[in-house]
């Protein structure tokens, strides 16, 4: 059986994110039947039979909404795909944070498909390469959760020992790709429609030189805007992208609510040109501190010049709304918000506080824990309006 369909990209799953990618990968919908682009199933989603029924996805574009027949882009999950023999060769992963781990608890389920149809030994061939894109801080973490589960499978006989030699490439094939890539979700159920955003740019790490050389080859031919990482540390990129984030995801939400609890929609260059902007700098303070104790900034590094690269990141799509306050806008209209984090901010906001608590930086925990906190108690006040 040929596992891998050379060139092809599969984006897992369907949502937001995941059609913004689709939309620039296709051309703007220009090439989306040729096939060689597809939206795949998220193993166990309960989106997906909405999807399926509907008939259809629709897409927001510059020339109208365009309708697109679910049947022919969205595949099945990646072991259905598997046993079809249409696996892509490189699968952009972006679900919430917290549907990760089911995400690569599939791929090893993957591996076990691969060993009992003797294509294991060759995982270059045989095994897709795998870009994690979700918002938040985490890789190193899920890359060990990976190697451990592979080893589970070994312990059970699920799986040959695959050391050392084909273990190295099966984990190389797992990437990071920090993305400012956006989209926008309108609605819910069959009403959804989905709005891609501006072409942003991703930037690759993780692997190594030929699996990342490889992945952004494919993509950048599709017209996508994605590129090899200058600094290849994927935890270096996550903090980045995480002052962007934090910036207009978390302290937007405080921002967009009020103390009555009343919420309004801002976009990201409002929440950047606001009374914020010395909250946004002890935030990169902070963040920066800690990056420095984990060695993902140089002691030498100035906190000034961090911070003006992520504010250009973020105003590059000023006119966005962020998602976490599209999720609160979402959730109001549907009388479901509740106190609580969206998990974009708990896989950011957590990982820091652990990180500083490691590092014996107390005040940096406390200060996340507060962020936390006061985040929390403003959506419970929005959340009590909405139940007024």
């Amino acid at each position: 059986m040929a596992a891998l369909n050379k060139g092809s990209v599969g984006i897992l799953p369907a949502g937001a994110l995941g059609v913004g990618f689709f939309y620039h990968l296709t051309g703007y919908l220009k090439y989306w039947s040729d096939g060689s682009v597809y939206l795949l199933e998220r193993q166990g989603s309960k989106s997906v039979k909405a999807l399926r029924q509907n008939g259809k996805i629709d897409i927001d574009t510059s020339e109208g909404i365009k309708s697109l027949p679910t049947e022919e882009i969205l595949k099945p999950d990646l072991l259905n795909c598997f046993r079809s023999g249409f696996l892509p060769e490189v699968v952009l992963i972006c679900p919430n944070p917290d549907q990760l781990l089911d995400t690569i608890t599939t791929i090893v389920e993957l591996l076990v498909l691969l060993y009992e149809n003797d294509e294991i030994s060759s995982p270059n061939e045989s095994l897709p390469l795998f870009v994690l894109a979700s918002n938040g801080i985490y890789f190193q973490r899920f890359r060990q959760i990976f190697i451990e589960k592979i080893e589970e499978a070994t312990l059970f006989a699920r799986l040959p020992d695959l050391w050392p030699d084909i273990i190295p490439q099966i984990v190389c094939r797992l990437l990071r790709g920090v993305t400012i890539q956006t989209g926008l979700r309108i609605g819910s159920g069959t009403k959804t429609i989905y709005r891609p955003g501006l072409r942003g740019r991703t930037q690759i790490a993780g692997g190594n030189p030929s699996t990342r050389e490889r992945c952004v080859s494919i993509l950048t031919e599709r017209g996508a805007w994605f590129e090899q990482a200058a600094n290849s540390s994927p935890t270096r990129l996550e903090f980045d992208k995480a002052l962007v984030n934090l910036a207009v995801n978390l302290l937007g939400q405080l921002l967009a609510i009020d103390s009555q609890g009343n919420f309004k929609i801002l976009t990201v260059g409002e929440i950047l040109d606001s009374a914020y902007q010395s909250r946004i700098r002890q935030l990169v303070y902070q963040v920066f501190r800690v990056g420095q104790m984990v060695k993902v900034y140089d002691l030498r590094e100035d906190v000034e010049v961090i911070y003006d690269q992520a504010t250009q990141s973020a105003l590059e799509h000023a006119n966005h709304i962020p998602s976490s306050l599209q999720w609160v806008d979402m959730n109001l209209r549907n009388g479901t918000l509740q106190p609580q984090m969206t998990p974009t901010e708990s896989w950011l906001i957590e990982p820091l506080i652990r990180y500083a608590k490691a590092s014996g930086l107390e005040d940096a925990a406390n200060y996340f824990q507060n962020l936390k906190d006061e985040l929390i108690q403003k959506l419970s006040l929005a959340s009590n309006v909405m139940s007024d």
